[in-house]
């Protein structure tokens, strides 16, 4: 005890100002976000090869970062274009002739054979009202993956549509406790607004991420030439092996990447808090998921939230001759056209989401005999999920979405400076390992 009083009294004013900077340091480093420190095991559903390339850029990301999580599974899952797992592989075959140079750099990357054999197709094109069909191998591949005994819960990071997380809760409910999701909605949701519904309705209490915004904090301002816009391909994509030389496809070269802060909330941050820090951003719980339902022509003066599942209702003839969940009208709005349902009773619905503020004209029209010619309009507000509902979705304790405070806010996107704060961090992460296949 007198060793220690005898040592105690010889701190001076500069140990104990090195001591004091010393926990501001360590108080810092505590607030920023911290790489995560136990793997987690994630498949990923992709509808990569559609309409929109920035899959094949987020691949890209993907195949470099395997050593960060335990991959379990890649499934394509167009509920809209063409895309199919045949461009996965592509992209894993890229990706083997830039693995020997890779494996030597980066410990653990996972084999290119290993990637083929955890590569799954999944539902092409929409599932109809009731938000699911039939099983498909990527829906039994989530099933499968969910129900292996594991004390990590299965992380699934969903780039496309929602229908093979969808179709794989209606057959095995039994997962819904053991998987979490991840999902970059905007127009992907609208592509896949039923399987959505089925989700959100029942299974509310579903651990899910709705990220409908914020992943736009890291797609490109193209007019910006740094190198981490514009210049961003002539910086660390060219002569960085083949996967460097296959991003000039994909816009160019500019990087998109829309899809990547599902991909990177897996390798920074702690996964189970979406309130803290994390290169795939930051999140809030929220209680609802807005659902305005109207079962009249609306007009400019009826006001709904952006992202919200609106189902819009028309009366028409009661056909019991038309098959359960088979298409029958069209709803026509954004120039894109969606399919509508007959639920019985002269009751038709279709439902839409919609990523664009502002009005919105629409039409729906349909051949069946005495079904009424409807014109109308929709305005769309910028925040989610904004003005209340009585039809509203309700949802439990561990659904999140975009912050909705306006300092969170980046340009006029709601959430989306949680993530672009970490852009030019994450891109030049990246590009160490892209240095490492160039010459």
């Amino acid at each position: 005890m007198r060793i220690f009083e005898n040592r105690s009294t010889q701190f001076t004013d500069h140990h104990k100002k090195t001591i004091c900077f010393v926990c501001l340091l360590v108080c810092a480093l505590a607030a920023q976000s911290q790489p995560v420190t136990v793997k987690p095991r994630a498949p990923v559903s992709t509808d990569i090869g559609g309409t929109d390339p920035d899959d094949n850029q987020s691949m890209a990301h993907l195949l470099m970062y395997t050593d960060r999580f335990d991959l379990e599974g890649l499934v394509s899952s167009p509920s809209y274009g063409s895309g199919n797992c045949a461009e996965i592989f592509r992209m894993i075959d890229l990706f083997e002739k830039d693995y020997p140079r890779l494996s030597r750099r980066i410990a653990g990357l996972m084999p290119p054979a290993e990637l083929r054999a955890i590569t799954k197709q999944g539902r092409r094109g929409a599932a109809p009202w009731r938000g699911y069909r039939t099983s498909t191998e990527g829906s039994r591949w989530i099933v499968e993956c969910a129900r292996r005994k594991d004390a990590r819960p299965l992380w699934i990071s969903v780039w496309g549509g929602l229908d093979d997380v969808a179709q794989a809760l209606h057959d095995a409910p039994d997962i819904a406790d053991k998987i979490r999701v991840y999902r970059i909605c905007g127009p992907n949701k609208k592509w896949s607004t039923n399987s959505y519904a089925y989700i959100v309705e029942h299974f509310p209490d579903l651990w899910m991420i709705e990220d409908n915004a914020s992943y736009r904090g890291f797609i490109t301002q193209n007019k910006l030439q740094d190198r981490y816009n514009a210049g961003y391909y002539d910086a660390y994509l060219k002569g960085a092996g083949f996967l460097g030389a296959d991003f000039i496809n994909y816009y160019k070269g500019i990087p998109k990447m829309g899809d990547t802060p599902a991909l990177l909330y897996l390798m920074d941050g702690d996964l189970n808090d979406p309130e803290g820090e994390s290169w795939g951003g930051s999140f809030e719980p929220t209680t609802r998921s807005s659902r305005p339902v109207f079962r009249r022509i609306t007009t400019e003066e009826d006001i709904v939230p952006i992202y919200s599942v609106i189902e819009f209702h028309a009366q028409g003839p009661d056909r019991p001759d038309i098959p359960a969940d088979s298409a029958c009208f069209t709803l026509t709005i954004g120039r894109q056209e969606w399919e509508g349902f007959h639920l019985g009773g002269g009751d038709y619905a279709v439902r839409h989401s919609t990523y664009y503020t502002g009005t919105l004209p629409y039409t729906i029209t349909s051949d069946i005999p005495g079904f009424p010619s409807i014109e109308g309009a929709i305005t769309v507000e910028n925040l989610w999920p904004g003005r209340t509902s009585p039809t509203d979705y309700r949802v439990g304790p561990c659904w999140y979405t975009d912050k909705s405070a306006p300092e969170f806010f980046w340009q006029d996107l709601q959430g989306a400076e949680t993530v672009y704060k970490w852009r030019q961090t994450v891109l030049e992460d990246r590009g160490k390992r892209l240095q490492y296949l160039k010459r």
